[in-house]
């Protein structure tokens, strides 16, 4: 019943992150106005707001003006309930859920972002590392695991600390979004573990490689390409969280 309800609370999360993703990078509220068809402006109905099956119903097409929508809003929708879905799963029925759940919108607004602008706004990364990290408090006082609390701070700072080093030694080669995002991926990884923050680093600078790799090897642009690395950060940084510590020994077994 959780992983079902995690699920449809993120198909609702979905569709208001693409709110967050698309307003927040031009200074907007996210509150106000109503959402409204970008052609001719008439505000959407409630009923064909429902997370996925609204753009299912209308055949992706402004139910006014016949003006397409874009897949993008149903794809964002169902990726988020699957994603909430497969978290409630790994994480089970434990104090700490909120906060993950939390976690992952939070980043998933953030991929959204860094790839359509090449930015990680402040307003998403101060507001997800805050909520995100009160949940976790306040999920280990429950759980009796503020042991883990004090290594989780300090595994912030210490990410935090190698990208301001990384972004000062390699003019251009990071964004200072980079740097303000490392505090919030180090502190969940390192509350699961060391390993896992050693995990989750080792594979942000692999899949950013590989990524970069591709790029060069398949695309027109050149090596001088600037390219986002907060995604390849957060994907870092949940695998290092969720199974880092059975990689190092999967890794160090060979």
């Amino acid at each position: 019943m959780i992983i079902v309800f995690a699920g449809f609370i993120g198909l609702a999360i979905g569709s208001f992150l693409n709110v967050v993703a698309y307003r927040v990078p031009l200074g907007l509220s996210v509150v106000q106005p109503p959402s409204a068809c970008p052609n001719c402006e008439n505000q959407i109905r409630w009923y064909d707001n429902i997370p996925v099956f609204g753009w299912l119903r209308l055949r992706g097409k402004c139910r006014d003006c016949s003006e397409p929508i874009s897949i993008r809003y149903p794809i964002v929708e169902a990726a988020t309930g699957l994603a909430f879905a497969l978290v409630a799963w790994l994480v089970g029925p434990s104090a700490l859920l909120p906060g993950y759940l939390f976690f992952a919108g939070t980043t998933i607004a953030l991929v959204l972002t860094d790839l359509d602008h090449k930015r990680l706004p402040d307003r998403i990364v101060f507001t997800g590392t805050g909520l995100t990290v009160a949940l976790f408090i306040g999920g280990a006082i429950i759980e009796n695991e503020t042991d883990q609390l004090t290594p989780a701070f300090i595994g912030g700072a210490v990410y935090l600390l190698l990208f301001f080093v990384l972004f000062m030694v390699t003019p251009g080669g990071f964004g200072f979004g980079d740097v303000k995002l490392s505090f919030l991926l180090g502190f969940v990884m390192t509350y699961s573990g060391w390993r896992e923050l050693v995990v989750g680093i080792f594979l942000a600078f692999l899949i950013g490689g590989l990524i970069g790799t591709g790029i060069i090897l398949f695309t027109k642009r050149g090596r001088k390409t600037k390219m986002p690395f907060g995604p390849a950060m957060m994907a870092g940084a949940w695998l290092g969280a969720l199974w880092g510590s059975g990689l190092a020994s999967w890794y160090l077994g060979l």
